[in-house]
């Protein structure tokens, strides 16, 4: 079923269209039009953001906040490991993707680190890339509490990882 499921929904789209006797593809092309326009709306932000964190990547900074980071961790129980995870994860999703593969291929997918990793990234959002997404979209200049708000929640994602795989494995 699930191999029809598309075609059957462009099918009932279709018949939609043409039960309200309306134009499917004229209103196709203008939602696709209307999709590029947002994406030449989004682009440059995003593009700005990847930069930088490839840039911390390159530069050493992300090492340099890692270690000076990973008392800190420690002292709340979080593993020093996943430092580098939790600095990258707000900024870039494809980034903490690469960070949590590497943590889990360095210490193993079933150890405590990993695991953390692992539910630190089910857990937590890539907060800059979402904020600059959807308040570009909008058009959204001001962000107030928005970002503190979700950098406190990321917090909390990430500690509370740390303290469920603690506490269930």
């Amino acid at each position: 079923m699930a191999d029809y499921l598309i075609p059957l929904t462009l099918l009932a789209v279709a018949l939609a269209g043409l039960r309200k006797r309306e134009d499917v593809y004229c209103l196709l092309t203008e939602g696709a039009a209307d999709g590029l326009r947002l994406l030449a709306r989004i682009v440059p932000s995003l593009v700005v953001l990847l930069t930088a964190v490839s840039m911390l990547r390159a530069s050493g900074a992300i090492d340099l906040l890692t270690a000076f980071l990973a008392p800190v961790f420690g002292f709340f129980g979080v593993p020093p490991e996943t430092a580098p995870l939790m600095l990258i994860r707000p900024f870039s999703g494809s980034a903490a993707l690469a960070v949590g593969a590497e943590i889990m291929s360095k210490y193993g997918a079933d150890s405590a680190v990993g695991r953390t990793a692992a539910v630190m990234l089910g857990s937590t959002e890539t907060t800059f890339y979402t904020i600059s997404v959807y308040f570009g979209a909008a058009k959204v200049r001001g962000t107030r509490y928005a970002v503190p708000a979700a950098i406190f929640a990321d917090l909390v994602g990430f500690f509370t990882a740390a303290l469920t795989v603690r506490l269930l494995y």
